[in-house]
């Protein structure tokens, strides 16, 4: 077996598992009592998080060196003052459609192939964490440690980072930038069920 059709087939897995999994939410506030654990689930039970988050692995490995690295880098950086804000109760007003339109401004980004400058990239990407470190820090359980809770979700953020910079890797074959761009075309497209309510 080629390792064009391997990667192929796993890809092929790896989506078909995420569209048969059952819906999770990042926003329930419930479940976990705090800590690294739950920090390290808050962002990776709610599919708003994961599809951005994802997002910014994929467009960063679109883009290629150095973004590849640079906007794994800034959202988790960016969100900690995001989350900061959310902890402190300063007021951010749209903290779930900002959440939703990361999705869908960044799954545009990659279904279009755009080729936008780092800085124009990075900053896009630094709003964006802002709205998903807020709601990670307003959501911040009273029995949590805080610094613990931080560790939590800074470290899956990086982890689903590395998920979508593994995806876009496959850019290097015609089959994979067909996959990538419609892995960006479904992450908007849930950026909108998102915004709308239906999911």
């Amino acid at each position: 077996m080629s390792q064009l059709s391997r990667f192929s087939r796993t890809a092929g897995l790896a989506v078909s598992t995420l569209l048969l999994a059952g819906p999770a939410l990042a926003h329930g506030g419930a479940g976990f009592g705090g800590g690294f654990g739950a920090g390290f689930t808050h962002p990776v039970l709610g599919w708003d998080h994961v599809a951005a988050m994802v997002a910014v692995g994929l467009w960063g490995a679109f883009l290629g060196k150095p973004a590849i690295w640079i906007l794994p880098v800034v959202f988790p950086l960016v969100m900690a003052v995001g989350a900061a804000m959310g902890i402190a109760g300063i007021p951010l007003p749209a903290v779930e459609p900002g959440i939703a339109m990361s999705a869908v401004v960044l799954g545009l980004m990659i279904l279009f192939a755009v080729r936008a400058p780092l800085w124009v990239a990075a900053t896009l990407v630094g709003v964006f964490a802002i709205f998903h470190g807020y709601a990670h820090g307003a959501e911040l359980p009273s029995t949590a440690n805080a610094f613990a809770f931080a560790v939590g979700f800074v470290l899956a953020t990086g982890l689903l980072h590395l998920c979508g910079i593994a995806l876009g890797l496959s850019i290097k074959w015609p089959a994979g930038r067909v996959a990538v761009r419609g892995a960006g075309a479904i992450i908007s497209l849930a950026g909108l069920a998102f915004l709308t309510g239906v999911a």
